[in-house]
């Protein structure tokens, strides 16, 4: 077993996870919980790591990169932004030290859109993107990050000229929620997923983005007109916003703009579906390998030896 380098993390609103990196890059032991930001403002930041590291028997004297919500401003040590555009080295160069602790604890930053028009943020998932792409990639990228707030991140030679959050997943979660559409999606869970009403609301949606809320209604008048299952108007109102997502996220991007999909599990198959409804190429990269990745580029620039 290769001997420890550092331990790296992901420290979201909602979930922890810890990575303990071998000298070869491997992965020695992994921890994961429910411990995030909200969790740990409470408890303390430095009492959750102190247990997860004794967990994984990390050496006292071990580093440790964390990127995500640890950082923010309501977090451990606030981490500030790095401005775009931006290049991707610079995510690097922009780590804060942890105060206090016992050995060396650093927090990435994380990136800032400050443009009065269109006003944006993200922390976490700038280190995914470090982690797909590298900090020298080359050619005009869009990478989609899928989520409770999905990000789409256009890059350009290793550089970050823009970027946009999409409250998709929270979206569906208020409508099929707190909505009349409540009713319509009720017991869809014991029902078999309906990929055929997933990709025509793929669809719909992607060419006429502008019949948004219109096309939203008809999973509720297309139930009582029509009988449609409480699956397929689940999965007609999903698609919808991930078709929405899309043709907002891309109406600016030039035709030969690639495709990136960091992602994993259920999210990954739905974004992986949607593409291929709308004839879209990508390349889809697993999200913890990416997070991990972009850690381990932090982690080599700051502590090279």
């Amino acid at each position: 077993m290769a001997n420890p380098a550092y331990v790296a993390v992901d420290w979201g609103t909602s979930s922890f996870r810890l990575w303990l990196i071998g000298a070869d890059g491997s992965v020695l032991a992994e921890r994961r919980s429910s411990e995030g930001m909200t969790t740990a403002a409470k408890t303390g930041f430095s009492q959750i790591l102190a247990g997860h590291l004794a967990a994984v028997e990390a050496p006292d004297d071990l580093p440790v990169i964390v990127c995500g919500m640890a950082g923010a401003r309501q977090g451990w040590v606030e981490a500030g932004y790095v401005d775009v555009p931006a290049s991707l080295s610079s995510i690097l160069s922009g780590a804060v030290s942890v105060p206090g602790e016992d050995r060396d604890v650093r927090i990435l930053p994380g990136l800032a859109q400050r443009d009065a028009a269109t006003p944006d943020v993200m922390r976490g998932e700038e280190t995914q993107l470090l982690g797909a792409l590298g900090p020298a990639s080359r050619g005009a990228q869009a990478v989609c990050m899928p989520g409770t707030h999905s990000k789409w991140v256009h890059v350009e030679d290793g550089r970050v000229t823009g970027f946009a959050t999409f409250m998709t997943g929270e979206l569906f979660d208020a409508i099929t929620k707190h909505t009349i559409l409540m009713h319509a999606v009720a017991g869809a869970e014991d029902q078999p997923a309906d990929a055929a009403a997933f990709e025509a609301a793929v669809a719909a949606a992607f060419k006429r983005p502008a019949l948004a809320s219109n096309l939203i209604f008809t999973a509720r008048s297309g139930q009582l007109l029509h009988g449609i299952s409480a699956a397929a108007a689940q999965a007609k109102l999903s698609g919808i916003l991930i078709g929405l997502e899309i043709a907002g996220a891309l109406q600016d991007a030039g035709k030969d703009t690639a495709i990136t999909l960091v992602a994993s599990g259920r999210l990954q198959a739905l974004y992986e579906q949607a593409f291929r409804t709308l004839s879209l190429s990508f390349t889809a990269i697993d999200a913890d390998a990416a997070v991990r990745g972009g850690l381990s580029a932090a982690a080599q620039a700051i502590w090279p030896n």
